[in-house]
């Protein structure tokens, strides 16, 4: 049986989507009063697990998944062995460097040497700092990033961007990308080199819907 991770939230209903047309329907998860964490498909060879989208790559990358849909930015964040196989295409969103629009700061160059930036994805904030060759001190929060530059315990932050109206409305503004995020279809190495089959027929049904998808337009 091969078991999916999904994440909840805001990728679930375009996952469960994908999933369908390749032939495993989880679409009791999309239901209100659905409780179960882990659901069958209804084809009854497939099973999802309902987990926390920073935790689809873990259950991947231990074998509990075979697969999973994650977006880019938790892939790159937490840097988990997993086998990262299609790019879905929803779900995109920005990672970017924010400021108080008042700042005057125009890039991420602009930022005074050891300043402080607060974000999530410490990960790709250092890497992105780094490649820019700029020292800075970073803040690690778990909610609201946005009330680092308005409550001054960080200059900037590194966080997503879809809309960019959660910025506006408080004030700031995006002045540099580090890159742009998707869902992503992701496998265990493992489990995909001892496939006789079944894995890889539902990647592979997702491929072409994904290639299908692109040449409608």
């Amino acid at each position: 049986m091969i078991t999916v991770a999904l994440a909840k939230g805001a990728l679930l209903k375009d996952s469960v989507n994908r999933f369908a047309k390749a032939g495993l329907d989880f679409s009791v998860v999309l239901d209100p009063d659905n409780r179960q964490l882990m659901v069958p498909s209804q084809c009854g060879r497939a099973r999802a697990l309902l987990v926390r989208n920073g935790d689809v790559p873990v259950y991947v990358a231990y074998g509990q998944a075979q697969l999973g849909v994650v977006g880019y930015d938790v892939l790159k964040e937490h840097q988990m062995a997993v086998a990262q196989l299609l790019d879905l295409g929803f779900g995109g969103c920005r990672m970017a460097v924010a400021v108080k629009k008042s700042s005057g700061y125009l890039c991420a160059a602009d930022l005074p040497p050891h300043c402080r930036v607060a974000s999530k994805f410490t990960y790709c904030a250092r890497e992105f700092f780094d490649g820019l060759d700029l020292p800075v001190e970073l803040v690690h929060l778990t909610g609201s990033v946005e009330l680092g530059p308005i409550t001054g315990i960080a200059e900037a932050i590194v966080d997503l961007v879809a809309t960019g109206r959660t910025l506006r409305d408080n004030g700031l503004v995006a002045i540099e990308e580090l890159f742009f995020s998707t869902a992503r279809l992701v496998g265990h190495p493992l489990s995909l080199r001892l496939d006789c089959g079944e894995i890889h027929s539902v990647v592979e049904a997702m491929r072409l819907d994904e290639d299908h998808s692109q040449s409608s337009f």
